[in-house]
């Protein structure tokens, strides 16, 4: 549940960055290009919106202590929506006093102290994201070495699982030929049991009638 939630922060992270871009250069375009950049600003503040409802539902869900620290950093994100969103309508505005972006000694005086205070602002704002961004990029990271590590892992327990059926199939097939032996052994003995029991039959035979003549022919 808070992967999913880390993951819908990281989108949430990339979409006000651009955001955060994007606010900037509306304040010192005009005509079409801030129409585009307005119309793109618009649809991005809209899915973060539906990603704070998300993180929000997934929040609900969660029980304990860990739902009041998730549910504290979702509302720190719309408190930050809302002041992109604020800081949005206002770039929209015409201005009088817009500021040529190529030349810093028009930049030192025509820079008010409120535009001054709003461009630290978003400066820090994408010092976090930026933050943000390198923590989810090593988050990545660090999950495709896991996953590449128990992949390689399975790759070499199959390995081993054949090797072992291998060698149970060698061994079955030497328990059958072991078997045969040991049954044509048995049926060996059982046949010299019988031959020498019919010997020993047929001497008696043959003594009991040597004895028989004996006593007769004495007689």
């Amino acid at each position: 549940m808070a992967t999913l939630i880390d993951n819908y922060e990281q989108q949430y992270a990339v979409l006000t960055a651009d955001i955060t871009a994007k606010i900037s250069r509306i304040s010192v375009l005009t005509g079409s290009e801030k129409r585009a950049f307005c119309q793109d600003v618009d649809r991005q503040l809209e899915e973060a919106l539906e990603l704070l409802e998300q993180m929000e539902l997934e929040v609900r869900g969660i029980s304990g202590g860990q739902r009041e620290r998730l549910k504290g950093r979702v509302e720190s994100h719309r408190a930050e929506l809302k002041r992109l969103s604020q800081e949005f309508q206002s770039a929209k505005k015409p201005r009088d006093d817009a500021i040529d972006m190529g030349l810093e000694d028009n930049w030192s005086s025509g820079v008010t102290e409120d535009q001054r205070k709003r461009l630290l602002d978003t400066s820090e704002r994408i010092d976090r994201t930026g933050r943000t961004l390198q923590n989810g990029y090593r988050m990545v990271l660090e999950t495709e070495e896991i996953g590449t590590q128990v992949l390689k892992d399975l790759h070499d327990q199959r390995e081993t699982i054949q090797r072992s059926r291998g060698r149970l199939r060698e061994t079955d097939a030497e328990l059958g030929r072991g078997s045969r032996l040991l049954s044509g052994m048995i049926f060996r003995s059982i046949q010299q049991r019988l031959i020498l029991a019919v010997v020993v039959v047929i001497l008696i035979i043959v003594g009991c009638i040597v004895i028989y003549y004996s006593f007769t022919s004495r007689s």
